[in-house]
């Protein structure tokens, strides 16, 4: 297995360094060319503007057909943005690939990043979540499923093939939410093979 880490912005070697605790294999994808050799990927946190910015049209193009034929993504915070079908009350220029509502910045500014604890559906208690400038999901599509709640707000859902959260797991030694990623990857490719 061999993860890409979408490399145009943000935290990639964080993300690289949690799948190397994994054992997993990862690379950096910068062009669009690159998804090819990749069997999932990884959208981290930054600044999804300048994301979307050094995407050009194409990219996100292929971003979004490679969504919709059930390639597996996993977005984080910024991640999370592009990943979404609607953005502060807009339909998404970006990728759109999972039915949720998120609102930037909800957690407050940079100098309001804090740590929180969670109970991740899936995955297990005490996940130490880093709220950095974190969007919240404001609305979830009857496919979705949130995963975990901080505040009354859904911080971390999935639907199908993508995952998403607001958080930055990639910022501690907890690998849990990765390792079901990697899992997710698995099932999907198990998937195809008994379809083909």
């Amino acid at each position: 297995m061999r993860v890409g880490v979408l490399g145009l912005q943000g935290a990639v070697r964080e993300h690289a360094a949690s799948l190397s605790r994994l054992d997993i294999e990862s690379c950096v994808v910068k062009r669009p060319e690159e998804l090819d050799g990749v069997d999932g990927l990884i959208l981290p946190g930054g600044e999804s503007t300048t994301m979307s910015l050094l995407a050009d049209g194409d990219f996100l193009g292929r971003l979004r057909a490679k969504a919709e034929t059930g390639y597996p993504m996993f977005g984080t915070c910024a991640g999370m943005i592009l990943l979404a079908r609607e953005v502060d009350g807009r339909p998404s220029e970006a990728i759109g690939a999972i039915d949720i509502a998120v609102e930037r910045n909800a957690s407050g500014r940079q100098v309001d990043s804090f740590e929180a604890t969670l109970d991740v559906e899936g995955i297990g208690d005490l996940f130490r979540a880093i709220f950095i400038r974190a969007p919240y999901i404001v609305r979830s599509g009857p496919d979705v499923t949130p995963m975990a709640w901080y505040d009354g707000s859904a911080v971390m859902a999935r639907e199908r093939n993508v995952l998403v959260c607001s958080f930055h797991p990639e910022l501690t030694d907890d690998v849990r939410i990765h390792r079901y990623f990697v899992d997710m990857i698995e099932e999907g490719s198990q998937g195809r093979r008994l379809e083909g």
